[in-house]
């Protein structure tokens, strides 16, 4: 039992590592991880790392002890002072009273209310992505899945419809730069993106910037997503009204919060659902007694979204920096030392799950973190849950005999639970 498994990147292409997880729970549920180079990214100085329901959701509810702003949220810290200063005015690696005051700014968007304006329409949107390929009898339900929260989160931006494709582009060179396949990501077409889209193109660096020294540019820094920026502000010239591009200009942002701003919402209200859904497909399409009961009892689709999302975890793991020498799970931790919460592990913790380790649609408390807890609870959770409840249900009711078509192939990454490809058929030919 290694924990350095817990933080490599090629861990993750095999499987999110639960077996090791489980014995770390057991045995040291608050450790220290080593963190070695991985390809050409330089090695760091370790870090804490949290593996049970209870010590996670205390890091989380804590800011004034692990601070989201300090480091930042990332494993990796950022590669120089400027790096770390220009993320640190992102709404998730910000603290009480900052985090507060710029999650008002935007929260208006995704009230209950809000949220139930968009429901009819993110389920026609579902519907007609499946209808799209039904009469094909196969389809990579990955791409398939893609368009939806992509689609929706140009609905809420303001985006227009041929600029699409950006968003999933700049979430895929962010969240899959551990991954080959992703780090260059370039799918928009030219031809199909308005002007201000071609412009921002203009500003997109090479598949694989550099540093003066030669080492990888930090996939999220100002250099490396010039052409995301670029489009961001020119956007902001012309807001939908009373979409979030409008609060967000009328907030009192600086350019560096808005920036961010505008990063939160392009990758991360994009990757983790691009993720969640296809994951969620796959666990139900591996347990067939699941399945069945879903179809026999479509009432219990948001039991089976909730459960998805505790077996599979969008996010696997959550950094914070601890602001004070503090005792946690037995260990001391210094002042400034790098604490990791993982999600996934505290998704299977045994003293909060009932055999955790199976996946049951009619679970019921499922107190599950894949959406976090505390201040930085997941903004668009309710979003995240329609759209991921419109998906199911367009897929099992308009694919019938809907299964698995052969592998499905891992992202490789220690932060988002993902897949690359997961090619699914239906129809009776067997």
């Amino acid at each position: 039992m290694n924990p350095v498994e817990a933080f490599l990147p090629e861990t993750y292409t095999a499987g999110v590592p639960y077996a090791l997880f489980g014995a770390l729970r057991a045995t040291r549920p608050v450790c220290r991880i080593d963190e070695p180079a991985v390809g050409a990214w330089p090695a760091g100085p370790g870090f804490w790392a949290v593996f049970r329901h209870a010590d996670v959701k205390h890091v989380l509810r804590t800011p004034e002890v692990f601070s989201s702003h300090l480091g930042a949220t990332q494993i990796r810290d950022p590669d120089t002072p400027a790096d770390l200063e220009f993320v640190r005015a992102m709404m998730l690696n910000q603290d009480p009273p900052d985090h507060s005051r710029s999650r008002r700014i935007v929260a208006a968007a995704f009230t209950p209310r809000a949220v139930r304006e968009l429901e009819a329409v993110i389920e026609e949107r579902a519907a007609a992505l499946v209808d799209s390929v039904a009469g094909r009898g196969e389809a990579d339900f990955v791409e398939l899945a893609a368009d939806l929260p992509v689609w929706t989160l140009a609905q809420v931006m303001g985006v227009p419809e041929g600029d699409r494709r950006l968003l999933y582009d700049w979430a895929g060179r962010v969240i899959g730069y551990q991954d080959a396949d992703y780090a260059g990501l370039s799918t928009a077409a030219l031809e199909e993106l308005s002007p201000i889209g071609r412009a921002a193109l203009a500003h997109r660096p090479s598949s694989a910037p550099r540093r003066p020294d030669g080492r990888p540019m930090n996939p999220r820094s100002r250099e490396a997503l010039a052409d995301m920026f670029a489009y961001a502000h020119a956007l902001a010239e012309r807001p939908r009204p009373g979409s979030v591009m409008a609060r967000m200009r009328e907030g009192g942002l600086s350019r560096d919060e808005f920036e961010n701003m505008f990063f939160l919402f392009a990758v991360a209200g994009n990757e983790t659902l691009r993720n969640g859904i296809p994951g969620g497909l796959l666990t139900l399409l591996d347990h067939p007694e699941s399945l069945r009961l879903l179809l026999d009892r479509p009432e219990l689709t948001g039991s089976a979204v909730e459960e998805m999302l505790r077996y599979w975890p969008p996010v696997i793991d959550f950094r914070r920096t601890a602001t004070r020498d503090v005792e946690l799970g037995g260990q001391l931790i210094r002042r400034g030392e790098k604490v990791v919460v993982f999600h996934a592990s505290a998704n299977r913790d045994e003293t909060v799950f009932t055999d955790p380790d199976r996946f049951d649609i009619t679970r019921a408390p499922n107190d599950h973190l894949s959406f976090g807890f505390g201040p930085h609870v997941c903004l668009g959770a309710r979003l995240a849950r329609v759209q991921m409840r419109a998906m199911l249900r367009a897929a099992l009711d308009r694919l019938p005999g809907l299964r698995r078509a052969g592998e499905p192939v891992r992202l490789t990454s220690n932060f988002q639970n993902g897949l690359k490809t997961l090619p699914v058929r239906w129809g009776t030919d067997r």
